[in-house]
């Protein structure tokens, strides 16, 4: 089988999409398919073992240039996978007359029209906003999701959201994002000298744009005292963030890490004493798997799909989003209490043993080719 992989972001990026796409791509590759990608970049992507298309995200036409890459790598292709720049996929995939299967990872139009900074409310809230722009943004949103042959959702929560979009029941399922191959680590303090990290610590992974709302993780870190947030990732609010720790007067307690790969942010999970979302909507984050599986518990703010991996008081613990109090209450409830963290951190990687990649991926296998002979 021939697979076209479209992916918005590609490593050395931070965020879901940049560790699945990836990984599946050497995983159908090593099942004997050809693969091809079609992502952006700011910079030309390392070099891989299959072709890596991109498209400038500096030029204003990226996203034409996007669309006529995918046209042209789907015409080569049997099949199109997409797990994000879902728009731009379906309409590639449609030119070229090829069949597309999407892993659906947000609410792409919701996401841009908060970052147009013309719609502040939440993921609900956006689903029923009444503007023309934003019903102009849904109709293109469903217009594209319909014309896959099948969409994968992480999570029940985002399953049901899809469904209100009009999407066939039938062709939409739940398949959660998979825990990563654990390599060994080694012990908890070896890990934080090799980082330069000691004392009471907290690590986060992911793009920093408005999604995360790390601005209400700094604030409850500065009210939780000795206490150090490593925040590994790089994104559009990140000179905002690094102004807004040094308000607060956080120092060397908010250490901004940039990118990493997956293997260090791995290690830095180890590292930590727990890992830390604060985010204001989320799907069914890669990174808190990623936590759970190196056996560090999760302290996140309890949206979206969220609650369906991290279970309050027994691999976590859950707080409102937009809670800076509660967050730092439930932060320092988590590091004042060494038998709850233990008890945790035990709990952590047996709560997500069941979501191997291989079997996740091979799922996935099977869709592309079922939806290819089609």
């Amino acid at each position: 089988m021939r697979v076209l992989v479209v992916s918005g972001i590609w490593p050395p990026d931070s965020g879901g999409p940049a560790s699945h796409a990836p990984a599946l791509a050497a995983f159908l590759q090593g099942r004997g398919h050809d693969v091809e990608v079609v992502t952006t970049a700011s910079a030309e992507p390392e070099p891989t073992g299959y072709p890596v298309r991109w498209a400038d995200r500096s030029s204003p036409l990226r996203h034409a240039r996007a669309t006529a890459l995918v046209r042209s790598a789907a015409a080569r292709a049997e099949i199109v996978y997409a797990t994000s720049m879902i728009r731009r996929a379906a309409l590639g995939a449609s030119l070229a007359r090829r069949p597309l299967v999407v892993k659906l990872v947000s609410d792409e139009a919701f996401e841009r029209a908060r970052r147009s900074g013309r719609f502040d409310g939440t993921l609900d809230e956006f689903q029923s906003a009444g503007e023309a722009r934003f019903r102009a943004l849904r109709a293109t949103r469903d217009a594209a999701l319909r014309r896959a042959r099948h969409v994968f959702c992480p999570s029940a929560y985002l399953r049901r959201l899809a469904l209100g979009w009009g999407l066939d029941p039938e062709r939409v399922s739940v398949l959660p994002n998979p825990a990563p191959e654990v390599p060994h680590l080694p012990r908890r303090e070896e890990l934080r000298a090799e980082l330069g990290l000691d004392g009471r610590l907290l690590a986060f992974a992911g793009r920093l744009g408005p999604q995360k709302s790390l601005d209400v993780a700094l604030e409850a870190v500065a009210a939780v005292p000795g206490v150090t947030l490593a925040i590994a990732g790089d994104g559009p609010d990140r000179a905002d963030l690094e102004r807004h720790a040094q308000e607060l007067g956080l120092g060397e307690r908010a250490r901004f890490l940039g990118g990493l790969p997956r293997d260090r942010v791995l290690r830095l999970f180890r590292a930590a004493d727990a890992a830390l979302l604060s985010s204001s909507w989320e799907n069914f984050p890669h990174t808190v798997v990623e936590a759970l599986a190196v056996g560090t518990p999760v302290v996140s703010t309890a949206v979206g799909g969220v609650p369906e991996v991290v279970a309050d008081g027994k691999n976590g613990l859950l707080v409102p989003p937009g809670d800076p109090a509660a967050l730092a209450a439930a932060l320092a409830r988590l590091l004042d209490d060494d038998a709850l963290r233990e008890r945790l951190g035990r709990a952590a990687a047996p709560s997500v043993a069941g979501l191997g990649e291989e079997a996740t991926f091979a799922r996935i296998e099977e869709e592309l080719l079922r939806a290819a002979a089609a």
